[in-house]
């Protein structure tokens, strides 16, 4: 008979196998001090790039007051129990009545985290009987929700509605077949890697030749994107056409939480069969009378989405202007394509944290195909157009180097080696070509 652990510790997985060059830099670094545009990483001060605190919400004096208060009045222990139970209060109820009326729906159920509802969302939907249709590119969450599926699940190429429409025609088949079950629907209305908006408008229409319901994610959306800040169902004007709309407290609330909103029925059924909600302690007061403010200032503060928009284009115009590939992003999201291996990869990111003061998240293989590197920025209302320049002046040097071969080297320094000494002095010099 096998051992679990001996088997799990001879191979820990594609990010894994790095740990133990990675961690405390790369992997699970330490931010300190408030939440903002610019933190301290190792003792120095960074412009930040990879929170999504997109309307600078986290520290707003508003905000910072309700959560004292809050904890101050209830601590963190109230309400004990699961909502269904124990954990209810009339705080709760008027969370989820403001959040349905901004989305534009009967009702709304809460969630205690994001990914944790999104599972099990998909596992309180659907049957064995049900079929399931997802986009390629559908987030962590969708996938091990649908893990969790023991039907057929159909996935379409990313944002393709012709690949959409034949899996959705194969789900149908199946369905006709068997004669039991329906279809379910799901993508997202902000991909959060690339930053383009699902094709909701397009998915939406197809409603009128096939029967689907169609549930949308919409974590990066909710806040940024539509004229009131509804998301992206109400920039491509289908929120009316969206069954479910789902969202999290954990980007531009800056909260822990997370909601579901649709029909009353739809949501009571949800409400009062969700395993995750049922067996598991309500969201604690402070967090609940701190998302009503957020929500608030969401609603009553256009300024705050407008100056992250300025924010976001400013960068992304910048970062076009001197030729850099942000691919087909239509949020603020910003990604930045560029060719090379993990150690350059490693080498330019080192770089631009020691030398420029530049900290941003990085995906390599195995996420994305060897020979690319993306980097992922997020623009929030929070940064100013001294951190935008800088930035963009601090990318213009290292993408030279990248491409002059400066960052490839044989071995990456470990950690230890990079605190107090500046990088440029640890690069190998090129290899010859």
């Amino acid at each position: 008979m096998a051992d679990i652990f001996e088997r799990l510790l001879k191979n820990y997985g594609p990010i894994g196998q790095h740990r133990e060059r990675a961690h405390g830099y790369f992997a699970f670094p330490k931010l300190e001090g408030p939440i903002g545009s610019r933190m301290k990483f190792r003792g120095k001060e960074m412009i930040v790039w990879s929170l999504n605190n997109y309307l600078g919400l986290a520290n707003h004096p508003e905000v910072r007051k309700a959560d004292a208060d809050g904890a101050k009045e209830y601590g963190l222990a109230l309400p004990m129990g699961a909502r269904m139970m124990s954990g209810n209060s009339n705080l709760h109820e008027q969370l989820e009545k403001e959040l349905a009326e901004f989305e534009g729906k009967e009702d709304a159920a809460l969630l205690n985290y994001g990914y944790q509802g999104m599972v099990s969302i998909i596992d309180v939907l659907c049957s064995r009987h049900d079929v399931i249709v997802y986009d390629a590119e559908s987030h962590a969450c969708i996938i091990d929700g649908l893990r969790l599926h023991p039907g057929h699940r159909y996935v379409f190429k990313h944002n393709d509605i012709a690949d959409f429409e034949k899996q959705l025609q194969r789900a149908t088949q199946l369905i006709e077949k068997q004669n039991a079950g329906g279809v379910l629907v799901i993508t997202e209305g902000v991909f959060g890697m690339a930053g383009d908006q699902g094709k909701l408008k397009e998915i939406a229409a197809l409603k009128d030749k096939y029967q689907f319901r169609l549930l949308v994610d919409d974590a990066h959306g909710f806040g940024t994107l539509g004229k009131t800040g509804a998301g992206a169902g109400e920039e491509q004007s289908v929120q009316d056409r969206i069954d479910l709309y789902f969202s999290t407290f954990a980007k531009s609330m800056a909260s822990i939480g997370a909601f579901i909103a649709g029909d009353r029925d739809i949501v009571d059924y949800i409400r009062y069969n969700i395993r995750s909600q049922i067996f598991a302690k309500s969201l604690p007061m402070p967090l609940v009378i701190g998302n009503l403010k957020r929500l608030e200032l969401l609603k009553t503060q256009p300024g705050l989405k407008k100056k992250l928009w300025e924010n976001a284009l400013k960068l992304q115009n910048g970062l076009k202007e001197r030729g850099f590939d942000i691919g087909k992003t239509d949020s603020v999201v910003t990604p930045v394509y560029m060719k090379g291996d993990v150690p350059e990869a490693t080498a330019m990111v080192m770089d631009l944290r020691e030398n420029y003061g530049i900290f941003c998240s990085i995906v390599v293989y195995p996420v994305i195909p060897k020979g690319h590197i993306i980097y992922r920025l997020i623009p929030t209302a929070s940064h100013t157009n001294e951190d935008i320049d800088k930035t963009l002046e601090a990318f213009s040097i290292t993408k030279k180097k990248l491409d002059n071969g400066e960052y490839k080297v044989e071995a990456i320094p470990d950690m230890a080696e990079v605190t107090g000494k500046r990088f440029d002095y640890m690069l190998e010099k090129p290899k010859n070509k």
